[in-house]
């Protein structure tokens, strides 16, 4: 067998394109996955055991990721041991077929100032 397509330690390696079918960007509704974007199985999203057996194996495991807990893009990426690109076009999959959802976080404009939490923090002591 090649070298190219075969590590001895690793064993069989599968391209990345390979998991995603060639592609590079998820699905066609053009939702963004952030790093720190949290994803989560979707309870109401009707998707079933039926529908969930004919994901492939990639799809499978991220989604026992998300099954114990909610997780961002990037620990799904770390802990799946797949490129954030990849991940990316497999939840782009995922969330078009009802399985998981998505939740953005809140964008830093959106978020307290510091020094109104300092404020905040000092007027509790004082009580």
């Amino acid at each position: 067998m090649n070298g190219q397509w075969y590590d001895a330690e690793a064993g069989p390696l599968v391209r990345p394109y390979a998991m995603t079918g060639g592609r590079t960007r998820p699905g066609p509704h053009g939702v963004r996955f952030d790093l720190i974007a949290l994803v989560a199985v979707d309870p109401e999203g009707g998707a079933d055991e039926a529908a969930e057996s004919l994901l492939g194996p990639e799809h499978r495991a991220l989604l026992g990721l998300c099954r114990s807990e909610t997780q961002s893009v990037a620990e799904l990426a770390a802990d799946a041991d797949l490129p954030v690109g990849v991940v990316r076009v497999l939840l782009g999959d995922l969330l078009e077929g009802g399985h998981v959802k998505v939740s953005r976080p809140v964008p830093p404009a959106q978020l307290p100032d510091e020094r109104i939490l300092r404020e905040v923090i000092e007027g509790l002591r004082a009580l």
